[in-house]
């Protein structure tokens, strides 16, 4: 499954999940720069660990986020889509 046929499911939830508000907020802190990676895959907010394990993966495999040296980046359809 390609990243854009993944960002599709996730958002309208063919397939996947829909995008839950949790995976936005996550999104925003992203892009405020709040968050970092622990351990290749942990997502860490503000200094504690987010409780959701699967995030980053899913978010990840939908293309919206990136690995940025240790903290995480939104890509470009990461930053379409908190725009929308």
């Amino acid at each position: 499954m390609s990243a854009q046929t993944a960002q599709l499911a996730l958002v309208t939830g063919t397939g996947g999940t829909a995008l839950s508000h949790r995976d936005r907020a996550v999104l925003r802190a992203i892009e405020a720069g709040r968050v970092r990676l622990s351990g290749g895959s942990a997502l860490v907010v503000d200094g504690l660990f987010l409780a959701d394990p699967f995030a980053a993966p899913r978010l990840t495999d939908a293309g919206l986020i990136a690995d940025a040296d240790g903290s995480v980046a939104l890509t470009e359809s990461g930053r379409a889509l908190l725009a929308a």
